[in-house]
């Protein structure tokens, strides 16, 4: 057998402390039991399989352990005729195979059904090797009328690897197959036969499927799984049987195995576009997803499902309520898939039955037992969200429905209501009033100052009348408390340390230091002393007493959501001056508004707040101060306050509609693209008659690799390292290429001397979580003579990573020397790609991700957004704030940057950079990851962009 045909093995770890001797391994075999010829026979094996054949052990084998009768030895010998050398220096089998291939006669005639089974198994490895098979033919024609059915199914298969191979051999094979398939009656046998019919004899497994015709549908499964597959490649051709399979897969699809069920359906949308038959399929995987247990088998099908509803979209309308039914599947993935096809299917026919069904499972998951409950509320408000913007004339009806999740314990839950509740309110003007009243009624329930955030800012916004703000001011008063918060915290403190507090001052100072005796460890007295503070203690107790929702967050620390009521409240004040004529009630609610602002400043500033205040919030503070303070002295700040914050909502809602629209109609009119000089093949000549689910043969090379795209030349010489100087005895080049998760280094090695260069070893090392997956061989290298060395490399994360080595070799009189080889750094961007997150998930990542890692910038450019596309180029992230946050003129600039590697890694980064009067820009990248190596390894990428760009400007 040439090398090309010689057939590849999994290289097995082995010892090689422990490798005995080929003596050893023969005394073993000799004289040992069948346990030490089946663990000698054992390493044998795995060490031919790793390279070391060892010829001279074929005899002793055949001698010493085909005579043995224990069934584990006799599979050991079937594993080692499979991998040890057959033939000669020439090309010649072996003399000592004559032996084998009678022992394999041999037993190929053995009563035990078991041993003629597994010897027909072993038949199958071996079906490339001519002259062993050639005399075990009439047997194997035999064992097709053994009684036993494990010896009839394998002889079949045995049959078939020969037939496929060396068609001379059994040139009769489809006829005998056909009449043993036509007596056989065991469903397994029958199943193989019709396999090998299928696969080398089409019409004759198109005859037989014309035969079992009215008993298909109680045939046994494998057999169902065997007529589907012959039905599709029948299907390839024009094929007069197409109305006779397209009623047989009908019949199919209601059978009790899911796989056939799932394999029928599949095979029906390719035979058909019929809309009776395409509903008949989305209905069959349906009921598959409802009754598979499996949540693996439920998210295959429901992509399927997805797939047959994006081209027959106007079939799937009835069957919406059915996809629905699936959302009682407990898995969170499933739910998740199975409401997105659903709000796929939505149109305005279905809208409010879709809704009212997930009003009710919104209910459910307020069950104190039900499962996954704020995930699966999380993902229902989202989904009602996008029914309600969708569709206008439903969100009346479901958004006071929503609201009564404000006060949810799940923030994540109650933040959905409240970006759902703003979009509402911002969209239709007429839901307006009763949506405010409604939030100003939710007040005490909410928790969260996340929501108290949202919430403030919709009442400042959106509460137009009189009545309604001295209400909100009303509910803002109970959320907060007594006011001022200081002075009530302080009158608090006082009441706790009681009016006799002079009185017992100083049995407090006795009580505070007390001692005792302590035994130290070295057996020694010490007198141990400790000292309390009363004071504090009573202070801490003020701190954990209840408190009204809005104070306890301010209390807390909360302040930023206390600069954001101080500018819902100075938004109402403002209106309320140009509703009101009656300045009376003006000035007391401006003073109200301006006492809750102070007060909230001066506790900020306290010993009773978790943390003080921070420069940011007192400022805003202060601002909404000085606007209430002179509230007629300053029309510019008004119109701020009322209307710019608005209208710069609005203009992003309408710059997200718009692109919504954009996206909507890209998809809508999407077309492939072929260039006018692109080779054309014939399927799209062909009638498109079906669905493209029927595998073509061409598949197949595009699967191996003969469709890969090849590089152009230049890409190639970019890729190119030099490991050696030009003067040293031996150049040295590497080819490397990044395919998938593996890297390919070609090293191309020169002799530059005139000796030969004997037993040369290329040995690589590596940094990072890179790993060597074999280490090259030794070779010998002529006077001035070439050589190729590949060896691949393992990639298991994304993280700079390093190769270095040298070249050892013998050059005259056995002289060892060596070259020590550049370091080849792997280009990390290879596995790095753009991707996109919403704001939420962005944010929630940030919080989370531990490892961050800090890029001051450095660049002679002048322009902020030259120098973000810059390091957006550099990186392979993409921009997720959108282009409208960031256009008009200004010296500064905020993005947020995504990408995810090809193992799964998020990587974010954020960009805040400042134009200075110089016009040079200074400001910082933070890049956080859940790992190290991707923060490091894309911090280094940045600070290599910007030395790049520097030298390349000068």
């Amino acid at each position: 057998m040439s090398n090309q045909e010689a057939a590849c093995y999994t290289v097995v770890y082995e010892d090689s402390a422990e490798s005995p001797s080929t003596q050893d391994l023969r005394n073993a075999l000799q004289r040992g039991t069948d346990e030490v010829k089946i663990d000698t026979l054992r390493k044998i094996i795995v060490s031919t399989i790793n390279g070391n054949a060892q010829p001279t052990l074929l005899m002793p084998i055949i001698q010493y352990c085909m005579p043995s009768r224990s069934k584990q030895l006799k599979k050991l010998l079937h594993f080692y005729w499979e991998v040890c050398p057959k033939y000669d220096e020439n090309g010649k089998l072996k003399q000592e195979m004559i032996l084998v291939v009678n022992a394999i006669r041999n037993d190929l005639q053995h009563p035990n059904e078991y041993i003629r089974g597994a010897t027909l198994r072993f038949l199958q490895k071996i079906s490339k090797d001519q002259e062993l098979l050639e005399p075990l033919i009439p047997i194997c024609r035999s064992c097709l009328e053994h009684r036993h059915s494990y010896v009839r199914k394998n002889a079949v298969f045995a049959i078939y690897t020969i037939y496929r191979e060396f068609e001379h051999l059994i040139p009769d094979a489809p006829e005998l197959i056909q009449t043993f398939l036509a007596a056989e009656s065991d469903a397994t046998c029958k199943r193989n036969a019709f396999v090998f019919l299928a696969n080398c004899a089409m019409p004759k497994a198109v005859e037989y499927v014309l035969q079992v015709y009215d008993q298909i549908g109680s045939l046994d499964e494998l057999l169902q799984m065997a007529i589907i597959d012959v039905i599709r490649l029948d299907c390839k051709t024009d094929s007069t049987h197409r109305p006779r399979w397209i009623r047989v897969i009908f019949e199919l699809l209601n059978v009790s195995s899911h796989a056939v069920q799932y394999e029928a359906a599949t095979t029906l949308t390719g035979l058909t576009q019929h809309a009776a038959a395409v509903k008949a399929a989305a209905s069959t995987f349906i009921n598959l997803v409802a009754k598979e247990s499996d949540n693996n088998v439920k998210l295959i099908v429901l992509d399927r499902l997805d797939t047959l509803h994006s081209k027959h979209g106007h079939v799937f309308d009835s069957l919406i309520m059915d996809v629905l039914q699936v959302l009682s599947s407990a898995d969170i993935e499933v739910r998740r898939k199975a409401i997105g096809i659903a709000l796929s299917m939505t149109s305005s026919r279905n809208v409010e039955d879709v809704v009212m069904f997930f009003k009710k499972q919104l209910q459910k998951t307020q069950e104190h037992d039900y499962e996954k409950a704020p995930e699966y509320r999380q993902l229902l408000i989202q989904s009602i969200h996008v029914c309600a913007v969708k569709f206008s004339e439903v969100a009346a009806s479901v958004v006071h429905a929503l609201m009564e999740f404000l006060g949810d314990s799940n923030n994540p839950s109650a933040l959905d209501v409240v970006a759902f509740v703003r979009e509402v309110v911002e969209k239709f003007p007429a839901l307006r009033p009763s949506i405010t009243e409604r939030l100003i009624q939710t007040l005490p329930e909410i928790k969260s100052g996340k929501v108290f955030r949202g919430v403030l800012w919709i009442i400042g916004e959106y509460v137009e009348s009189a009545a309604e703000i001295m209400e909100a001011f009303q509910e803002v008063r109970k959320v907060l408390g007594e006011l001022p918060i200081l002075a009530s915290e302080q009158q608090l403190l006082d009441e706790a340390n009681g009016p006799d507090e002079e009185k017992h001052e100083e049995e407090g100072k006795k009580d505070a230091v007390t001692s005792k005796p302590k035994v130290l460890a070295d057996g020694t007295y010490a007198t141990e002393t400790a000292y309390t503070s009363t004071t504090s203690a009573k202070l801490e107790a003020v701190k954990a007493a209840s408190k009204p929702p809005l104070r306890a967050l301010i209390l807390g620390g909360d302040f930023f959501t206390g600069a954001v009521l101080a500018s819902a409240l100075t938004k109402l004040v403002l209106r309320v001056a140009d509703l009101s004529p009656d300045a009376h009630k003006t000035n007391a609610l401006r003073a109200e508004a301006m006492l809750i602002m102070t007060s909230m400043i001066r506790v900020g500033q306290s010993k009773f707040v978790s943390a003080p205040i921070d420069e940011d919030s007192n400022e805003r503070i202060l601002n909404c101060i000085e606007t209430l303070s002179d509230l007629q002295a300053s029309p510019a700040v008004h119109d701020i306050f009322l209307s710019d914050t608005k209208a710069a909502y609005s203009k992003m809602v309408a710059a997200q509609e718009k692109k919504a629209a954009e996206k909507r109609a890209l998809e809508a009119t999407k077309e492939a693209i072929v260039q006018v000089d692109d080779l054309l093949t014939f399927r799209q000549f062909s009638k498109k008659a079906a669905d493209d689910v029927i595998d073509y043969d061409e598949d197949v090379g595009r699967a191996t690799g003969a469709g890969e795209v090849h590089e152009d030349f230049i890409s190639n010489l970019s890729r190119i390292s030099q490991l050696t100087g030009f003067s040293d005895p031996l150049y040295a080049e590497a080819y490397v290429k990044v395919h998938g998760f593996d890297i390919m280094l070609d090293v191309l090695l020169v002799n530059q001397t005139a000796d030969t260069l004997q037993n040369l070893c290329l040995d690589f090392a590596t940094l990072g979580d890179l790993k060597l997956v074999e280490r090259p061989a030794v070779y010998t290298i002529a006077p001035h003579g070439f050589q190729s060395i590949k060896a691949t490399i393992k990639v298991s994360s994304t993280e700079t990573g390093v190769i270095f080595g040298s070249i050892l070799w013998e050059g005259p009189n056995l002289s060892e020397q060596a070259v020590i080889l550049n370091d080849i750094h792997i280009d990390i961007m290879d596995y790095i790609k753009p991707a996109y997150c919403t704001e939420a998930q962005f944010r929630s990542m940030w919080t989370e991700f531990e490892w961050e890692n800090r890029v001051n910038v450095s660049t002679i450019m002048s322009d902020p957004r030259d120098y973000l596309k810059h390091i957006m180029s550099s990186t392979n992230m993409s921009c997720l704030t959108p282009e409208g946050a960031m256009s008009g003129d200004s010296d500064f600039l905020s993005a947020n940057m995504y990408a995810r590697s090809l193992f799964g890694e998020d990587a974010l980064a954020n960009l805040s950079i400042e134009r200075t009067e110089a016009g040079t820009i200074t400001g910082h990248v933070r890049i956080r990851s859940k790992t190290q190596g991707i923060a490091l390894s894309l911090g280094d990428r940045i600070t290599m962009a910007q030395k790049d760009n520097k030298s390349a400007k000068t």
